[in-house]
């Protein structure tokens, strides 16, 4: 098989960009930490999501055999919690906020991704991995939870870089989630609760926790080592350290050769979290009628690594600047479509434009540069048919290059629902704009098209009118 283009990733636990070197030839194996399903979504969390969605797209373009596990956790302290809350099961919130998750996927064009293993129906395997850590003697027992020592682990701090020395031996915490700076031996599989989900085990009746749960379903999926780990940098600790610890003492191998982590999605300077009640979650925006590809277009008009501030007029500019990429793409695509034969391969300046947006991309991810490349090409291009100076071979190839872009932004192609009115009147802006500049063969090209979609043109002192028949 060919070797794919080159692509370099900032790896978390190096500190420095490094050429992506898969553990195979030519695969890349992905671990992404998935939701918990206690609630809806929140688009910070989206941040993230949209972000790996562009990473499996960009590996794949690049010919990457991709393979990608997203995990949903549906059991843990929230489910529980909120199953409380509601006076329902934690069976009942799980399916409803994953059914939600879900949809929200969709609304912003994520891609399917291999797997997506919930965490219940993977017990057995977390049940294996923790015997394996009792043997092999990282563990202790108290009040029927089984918690890992860290202080048996060397490596314990390697990817966070985390001080132990203010750790006293014995410490330990049970909750899911634990303060950024206070490292303690963690909980592995919690004892049974009243009131509480179950399950039977050799070391004791129970439930996983939390950090357990992604090492178990990673190992199951796609082996030992990974090549590519993800997940949102509030992640780093104490998540990502937990896996790396019970990962490698169990399996003796390197667990990730490269971790990537996304940063905030910020509300008024502080991340937007549920915790801090600052959240707009992508359900709400799609109820009022906030077109999905937009949203996307802002999770990824920053570098995955630098900070994203959310406003709604930051959601309109992206608005805006879709329906740029949709009306040059139609443009284009009209120009196109007289074009005959087979689609000319990418040359001279379209091959260039190519190949800096591909750079850009290799350049871990960054869409920011990716999308400054793009419309330079829309601004160029534009002017190049506005002076009737495009050929239709280059039009075929601006095509092409836009449809390819698309597999990596899925913002242009996948449109909205469109509004009929809206498309005529830019059709007729455009043909205005032609006769202005006595280019009659576009403008009645522009007529035809208009034509043919059942438009009469009425011209009057106030200007063009239209109806049809």
């Amino acid at each position: 098989m060919n070797s794919p283009r080159p692509i370099y990733f900032h790896d978390t636990k190096a500190g420095c960009v490094r050429r992506f070197e898969p553990v195979h030839l030519g695969k890349a194996r992905i671990y992404s930490c998935g939701p918990t399903v206690y609630n809806y979504a929140h688009i910070g969390n989206f941040r993230n999501f949209v972000f790996v969605d562009v990473l499996r797209r960009v590996l794949t373009v690049f010919g990457y055999d991709v393979i990608h596990v997203r995990n949903i956790t549906d059991i843990d302290d929230k489910i529980i919690r909120s199953a409380i809350s509601s006076e329902t099961t934690t069976h009942a919130i799980a399916r409803r906020y994953e059914d939600a998750f879900f949809e929200d996927c969709r609304y912003l064009n994520l891609e399917d991704v291999e797997y997506s293993p919930r965490a219940t129906e993977n017990i057995g395997e977390m049940i294996r991995l923790v015997s394996e850590l009792i043997e092999k003697g990282y563990t202790y027992e108290r009040d029927g939870s089984i918690y890992f020592r860290i202080a048996c682990f060397k490596a314990y701090g390697k990817l966070s870089g985390i001080d132990l020395t203010r750790v006293q031996s014995g410490t330990r915490v049970d909750s899911d989630e634990y303060s950024k700076d206070d490292p303690r031996d963690f909980v592995l599989w919690k004892g049974r609760r009243e009131n509480e989900p179950f399950w039977k085990a050799p070391f004791g009746d129970g439930r996983p926790g939390w950090h357990l749960e992604c090492s178990a379903m990673s190992r199951r999926f796609l082996g030992p080592t990974l090549d590519i780990h993800t997940g949102a940098e509030d992640l780093i600790f104490p998540h990502h350290e937990n896996e790396i610890a019970q990962s490698e003492a169990a399996n003796e191998v390197e667990y990730v050769r490269y971790w990537l982590h996304c940063a905030f999605l910020n509300m008024k300077e502080q991340k937007m979290s549920k915790s801090l009640g600052n959240i707009v979650t992508a359900r709400a925006l799609r109820e009022q009628g906030v077109d999905g590809a937009a949203v996307r277009y802002f999770l990824l008009s920053v570098h995955y690594r630098k900070p994203l501030a959310f406003s709604m007029e930051a959601i309109d500019s992206a608005a805006s600047a879709v329906k740029r990429l949709r009306a040059f793409y139609r443009r284009v695509c009209e120009y196109a479509v007289d074009f005959e034969g087979d689609s000319p391969e990418p040359q001279g300046r379209v091959a260039e434009i190519r190949n800096a947006w591909l750079d850009a991309l290799a350049d871990d991810l960054n869409t920011a540069r990716a999308l400054g490349v793009l419309f330079d090409m829309v601004r160029e291009y534009n002017f190049a048919m506005d002076e009737s100076a495009l050929t239709l071979p280059e039009a075929v190839m601006i095509r092409d290059v836009l449809e390819d872009v698309d597999r990596v932004l899925g913002v242009i192609t996948v449109e909205e629902e469109s509004d009929p009115a809206q498309e005529i009147e830019e059709l007729i802006e455009r043909r205005q704009q032609a006769r202005k500049r006595r280019d009659f063969v576009e403008a009645d090209r522009i007529r035809d098209i208009l034509h043919s979609m059942g438009v009469i043109l009425e011209d009057t002192r106030d200007g063009v009118r239209w109806r049809r028949p």
